[in-house]
C-alpha cells in the first residue's frame, strides 16, 4: 500500500525538499502552504502520481478545516506529518509592537498546535510526526525572542505528543537545523545572510561552523525521511540537531 505524507510549508525550502524526497521514494504527498501557486508548482514537479496541493494559512481555522476535509476525502488516513512552517522576523523583546512580535508565535507555535489537533485524529497507528524547528529552541540571537520561544515551545509540544500518542505507537520528534540555504535566509534588505561577509567571517573563517559551509535543504529532508522509516522505530520525543557542528563550538 502506498504511504502518504502531509508536508506543511511544503512548497519552499526544507519543506519542498522534503516533498521531493518522499515523492521520489514512492509516497503520495500533500503539499500545503500559504501560497497556492507555489504548492501547485511543487506538486507538478514531483515524481510519481496522486500528489495534492492545498493552500493553508495555519493561523486560519477555516483553512485548516478545509485541509482536514481534503485529507479525509483524498487520503482517508495518512502516515507522516512533517511541519516545516516558519517565518523569520527580528523584533526586540521589549521595545517592539506586540502584535508584530507575537506573529512568530501565532504562525509557528499556535499554527502547529491547531494543525496537529485537526490532523492527528486521521494519522495511522504507528505514524510519525516531525516538526522542523531550529537550533534557536535553545540558542539566542539578538531580536530572536519570539522566534526562539516559538521553536522551544514547539519542541516541548512535540515531546508532549510523544508521551500522549505512545499508546498508538505514533512517534513524534523534532529536527533542529542550523544555517540552511532557503528563502528564509533572505532578509528584509534582500540579502541572503549565508552569502554575506559577516557570515563568512563569523562562522567560517573563525571556525564557529566546523563543516565550514551552509546546509542544504535536502540534508534536512533526509533526516525527516530517516525519522519516518523503520530505523527510527525506537525514537520519540527526540531533537535531532542538523547544524554542521555549529552548536558544539563557543
Amino acid at each position: 500500500m502506498v504511504k502518504k505524507i502531509i508536508v506543511l510549508g511544503g512548497s519552499s525550502g526544507i519543506g519542498k525538499a522534503t516533498s521531493q524526497r518522499f515523492a521520489r521514494e514512492g509516497w503520495r504527498v500533500l503539499v500545503a502552504s500559504h501560497d497556492l501557486q507555489e504548492c501547485v508548482e511543487t506538486v507538478n514537479g514531483l515524481e510519481g502520481k496522486g500528489h495534492i496541493a492545498c493552500k493553508v494559512d495555519v493561523r486560519d481555522e477555516k483553512d485548516l478545516i478545509r485541509l482536514q476535509q481534503l485529507v479525509k476525502a483524498e487520503f482517508l488516513t495518512f502516515d507522516t506529518l512533517v511541519n516545516t512552517v516558519g517565518i523569520s522576523q527580528s523584533y526586540p523583546a521589549i521595545d517592539s509592537d506586540f502584535s508584530a512580535w507575537d506573529e512568530s508565535l501565532q504562525v509557528m507555535l499556535y499554527g502547529s498546535v491547531k494543525s496537529c489537533r485537526l490532523l492527528i485524529p486521521l494519522i495511522n497507528d504507528g505514524g510519525r510526526i516531525i516538526h522542523v524547528t531550529s537550533i534557536h529552541f535553545e540558542r539566542v540571537a539578538f531580536g530572536s525572542s519570539a522566534y526562539g520561544m516559538a521553536k522551544a515551545a514547539i519542541t516541548q509540544f512535540t515531546r508532549s505528543l510523544a508521551m500522549e500518542l505512545a499508546p498508538r505507537n505514533i512517534l513524534a520528534n523534532t529536527i533542529a537545523p542550523g544555517f540552511v540555504n532557503t528563502p528564509m535566509s533572505v532578509k528584509k534588505d534582500g540579502k541572503n545572510e549565508v552569502e554575506t561577509e559577516w557570515f563568512k567571517d563569523n562562522y567560517i573563517k573563525y571556525d564557529h561552523l566546523p563543516l565550514k559551509r551552509v546546509g542544504r535543504p535536502e540534508e534536512v529532508a533526509g533526516v525527516a525521511w530517516f525519522l519516518s522509516g523503520p530505523d527510527a522505530s525506537y525514537m520519540t520525543g527526540s531533537v535531532v540537531v542538523v547544524d554542521g557542528g555549529l552548536t558544539i563550538t563557543f
